[in-house]
């Protein structure tokens, strides 16, 4: 239990942290794009659809990357299947919560956003190549 309190990393130390940070650049802008293009509905609909593919990226990134060293390992590993079954429960949870809820609501700009901020962490090892090469 000790071992575990001295291998946390801070939020913002975190590998990931780069990633996280273009996936809600990037949600910000499409929605502001979708609002200026489309109107309020379409806009604040892909903002829905792009915190329902953030915020489990998140809890993920809490649950599977607070520990670090050879001595966690098991703790890392749990922590990765812990992730990985909490964002997929949270994921089908907002998207019940925006589609029972939110009325008026375009279904196409939810997917739309939703798999836009998705392929920002298919391109996350480019980001963190970058991150890696800088001094």
């Amino acid at each position: 239990m000790e071992s575990r309190m001295q291998n946390r990393l801070p939020f913002h130390r975190l590998a990931v942290f780069p990633v996280l940070l273009a996936q809600v650049i990037t949600l910000l802008l499409a929605a502001l794009t979708l609002w200026q293009w489309q109107g309020v509905v379409v806009g604040y609909s892909g903002l829905c659809g792009g915190l329902i593919a953030w915020l489990p990226n998140l809890y993920f990134a809490h649950k599977a990357f607070r520990f670090s060293g050879a001595r966690a390992a098991q703790a890392i590993v749990r922590s990765f299947y812990a992730g990985e079954a909490g964002k997929l429960i949270l994921t089908a949870v907002l998207f019940a919560l925006t589609f029972a809820g939110v009325k008026p609501l375009a279904p196409l700009a939810v997917f739309g956003v939703f798999m836009l901020i998705q392929a920002v962490s298919w391109f996350a090892p480019l980001l963190m190549k970058i991150r890696f090469l800088r001094p």
